[in-house]
């Protein structure tokens, strides 16, 4: 089972790019984040069309996420618990069905929190807190378990191609990384990391300042495993390449594969 994340950057702006994508990595299960679009006017039939089931929790003009699954969708679960003021859609969660049992998978658009001396960092590092008690419950269920998506966290040095740059940046703080690192010890695993320590790993290129020619980019787009996922993983990549397409995402996809047989 190939399960991927890609912030697409609005996905009525990037569908083409995002049909593209689907066709030539072929995976089984998508999160996708800044949908931006409410969720009558995400474009289902296209993705239908392409083989996939569509679960959706959007909102008008920002935020959004979304998941696509070539296997039926069980269950659906969106907004982040823990919070009932909270009204973003940067949540969403599926069940599916495979030959050996349940797959849960979380698609999450977590906070970016700058400028960090304003309330937007208390909101990032409390949806951090949110997300580690839910992620401390599903664990509980000892199910393959994945929480995918744009995380706006750059876990360590090594994940930066300047660390000096990002310094003061909510994605970079102490506190960022520590509530980031709580997640793992949890007992969730870093997929890209458990398959490789290259440097130079990225997935996020800002527009802006030739990011992207210079290879000045940072990651921050995760899949975390929970054990019984952990030990399944059989690959992991980025496809970079997509970040060189006309009319790009600045985010590129990343992906795994676990050693899951569909069901039936």
């Amino acid at each position: 089972m190939r399960i991927a994340t890609w912030n697409v950057n609005s996905v009525r702006l990037r569908l083409d790019n995002t049909l593209a994508w689907l066709a030539e990595r072929q995976p089984d299960l998508v999160c996708l984040q800044e949908i931006k679009c409410q969720d009558d006017q995400f474009p289902r039939a296209a993705f239908e069309a392409a083989g996939y089931n569509v679960a959706v929790h959007g909102q008008k003009g920002f935020n959004g996420v979304a998941i696509l699954s070539r296997h039926p969708i069980d269950e659906v679960t969106t907004g982040l618990p823990g919070d009932d003021s909270d009204v973003q859609s940067r949540f969403i969660e599926v069940v599916v069905s495979t030959a050996t049992g349940v797959v849960r998978v979380c698609g999450i658009y977590l906070p970016n929190g700058n400028p960090p001396d304003t309330e937007k960092y208390g909101y990032k590092l409390g949806w951090m807190k949110r997300l580690k008690t839910l992620v401390a419950q599903r664990l509980a269920l000892e199910e393959p378990f994945v929480v995918a998506g744009d995380y706006n966290v750059i876990p360590t040095p090594a994940d930066v191609h300047d660390p000096a740059a990002w310094a003061g940046d909510a994605l970079f703080l102490p506190q960022t990384r520590a509530a980031f690192q709580e997640l793992l010890n949890l007992g969730l695993t870093d997929a890209l990391r458990a398959v490789s320590d290259a440097p130079g790993l990225y997935t996020f290129w800002d527009y802006q300042a030739g990011a992207w020619p210079r290879n000045n980019g940072i990651r921050i787009d995760h899949l975390l495993l929970s054990p019984q996922a952990a030990g399944l993983l059989k690959a992991a990549g980025i496809d970079r390449h997509t970040r060189g397409w006309e009319k790009p995402s600045d985010h590129v996809p990343v992906w795994i594969d676990l050693d899951i047989a569909p069901r039936g």
